[in-house]
C-alpha cells in the first residue's frame, strides 16, 4: 500500500479521525473508505472492535498506524481512523441549504455542520476562499455529520446562484432588514441561509440578495460566533 502522507488540501484522500466519525463514514459512504488505521493501545476497545468488524464485512484493509494517527490527530489517544477518498456532491434542487461564504475556521465549520444536520438541513455550500471541507479537523469537529450531508464548494457566490437558481436567499447580516423570527415565519422554500466570514461577515451588497436577516442580540455582544449563528438560524427556520 502507498505511504500515507500528512494531510494537505491537494491530496485525493483524507482521514476520518476517531471511532464516531469513522462509523458515520461507514454508515453513509462505505464506498469511499479505503483503509482502517489502528492504534495498538485501542485494540481492546468496544468501539474499535465494532469498527473492525464492519470494515471486515466491507473488505476494508486494516493496519496498525500509531504514528499516522498521532501525526494527523495531534493526540496520543486517537485509537482509530478511516482513510477515505474525497468525493463531490450535487446539491438537490428542492432541498433547503446553508451557504458559508469564505468561512475560515475548521472548528467553526465542523460544529456548524453537526448542528445543521441535527436540525435537518442537509445541503451545505461553501464559497471560496474557504476552509477545506475535507480537512480532518473539520471531519472530526463535525463528529462525522459531514458524511450525512450533501456538500459542495463554489468559486464565487454567483456560481452558487447559477447552480441553485430556485433557492430563496436569506443573507444573515448585523444590519439585516428583518429579525430572524419574522424571516422564519415568512420563509419560502427551498431556501438558502447565507452566512459570511467570521471576521467581516457578508459584504454590503448581500443586502440586495433576497431577504436580509438579523439575529436579535443584546448590546453587550457585538456578534455571535459563526457556528452559533448558523445553529440559531437553522433552528428557527426548521420549526
Amino acid at each position: 500500500m502507498p505511504k500515507l502522507e500528512p494531510y494537505r488540501k491537494d491530496l485525493p484522500y483524507s482521514y476520518a479521525l476517531g471511532i464516531f466519525p469513522a462509523m458515520h463514514l461507514l454508515e453513509t459512504r462505505p464506498e469511499a473508505a479505503t483503509r482502517l488505521l489502528l492504534h495498538p493501545d485501542g485494540l481492546k476497545s468496544e468501539g474499535v472492535t465494532k469498527l473492525r468488524e464492519r470494515c471486515h464485512e466491507l473488505g476494508i484493509r486494516e493496519e496498525e498506524a500509531e504514528r499516522v494517527l498521532r501525526r494527523e490527530s495531534k493526540k496520543d489517544n486517537c485509537y482509530a481512523a478511516l482513510v477515505f477518498e474525497k468525493y463531490e456532491d450535487a446539491l438537490p434542487a428542492q432541498e433547503n441549504a446553508a451557504v458559508f461564504c469564505q468561512i475560515s475556521d475548521s472548528g467553526n465549520l465542523g460544529t456548524a455542520l453537526r448542528a445543521l444536520l441535527g436540525f435537518g438541513i442537509r445541503s451545505v455550500a461553501l464559497v471560496r476562499p474557504c476552509v477545506d471541507r475535507f480537512d480532518p479537523h473539520v471531519v472530526r469537529a463535525s463528529m462525522g455529520a459531514i458524511f450525512h450531508l450533501n456538500t459542495a464548494t463554489y468559486d464565487t457566490f454567483d456560481d452558487f446562484r447559477r447552480a441553485n437558481p430556485t433557492h430563496a436567499l436569506y443573507p444573515f447580516m448585523l444590519d439585516g432588514a428583518i429579525p430572524l423570527s419574522q424571516a422564519a415565519a415568512a420563509k419560502k422554500s427551498p431556501y438558502a441561509m447565507v452566512f459570511g466570514n467570521e471576521q467581516t461577515g457578508l459584504p454590503a451588497e448581500f443586502s440586495t440578495y433576497g431577504q436580509s436577516v438579523y439575529i436579535p442580540q443584546t448590546k453587550e455582544v457585538d456578534s455571535f460566533n459563526l457556528a452559533v449563528a448558523a445553529s440559531v438560524a437553522a433552528y428557527a427556520f426548521t420549526q
